[in-house]
């Protein structure tokens, strides 16, 4: 087997594996499942075209989730877009199909809007650590910063996630106090902000990868 047919049944493996959750990553950053689909395939064909820039087999996640951040963020930038679609809800998808990643589940509309307004890095930190539960180390490797730099995004983009939030809350409460005037139901919501999931120790491993 020539190192390019090598490389090529190396990256079918890792489509095979991994597609559907870099499918649903591009969709939240994207909002458009057509689109998504396509720089999946674009993900995928630069992956195995850099193929020998993955050093360590076994950290190919964190490397397939920068290829597939930059072809995000380059889409982006080039249509002058930033959106995303509602947290599925999980974290890696190769138990269920990309449109049913894609699909299931809802994030509040001022978590959308509040994410909607950071930066388009943080967004992206808070996407892998919180949504797609990368590790420390793997944000770092995601991103192409070092850890400690991967840590402080992370921790500015939380802080501005919350500013964020309450700000939409307030616009929110407005908005219920304007409808309980005209008679209209209340919207419930989250009163607090948390994505955890039962069985999350992602933040266990982040801490034991500091003192490590």
């Amino acid at each position: 087997m020539t190192d390019q047919a090598g490389a090529r049944a190396c990256v079918e493996e890792l489509f095979l594996e991994h597609h559907a959750e870099i499918y649903s990553y591009l969709c939240r950053m994207l909002r458009d499942d057509e689109l998504a689909a396509d720089l999946t395939q674009e993900t995928f064909v630069k992956a195995f075209r850099a193929y020998d820039t993955l050093l360590d087999p076994a950290r190919a996640r964190p490397w397939l989730y920068q290829i597939a951040g930059r072809t995000a963020l380059d889409e982006l930038r080039r249509r002058r877009i930033v959106r995303f679609v509602p947290w599925t809800g999980e974290s890696r998808g190769t138990d269920s199909s990309a449109e049913e990643v894609a699909l299931r589940g809802r994030l509040t509309g001022e978590m959308e809007r509040a994410l909607a307004a950071l930066p388009e890095r943080q967004r992206m930190a808070l996407l892998l650590a919180e949504v797609h539960d990368l590790t420390g180390l793997e944000l770092a490797e995601a991103l192409g910063v070092s850890h400690v730099a991967a840590r402080a995004v992370l921790t500015r983009a939380r802080e501005a996630l919350r500013q964020a939030l309450t700000v939409e809350r307030a616009r929110t409460a407005v908005a219920e106090a304007e409808r309980t005037l005209r008679g209209a139901p209340a919207v419930s919501r989250p009163s607090t902000l948390s994505w955890r999931r039962p069985g999350n120790h992602r933040e266990e491993r982040d801490d034991r990868e500091d003192r490590g």
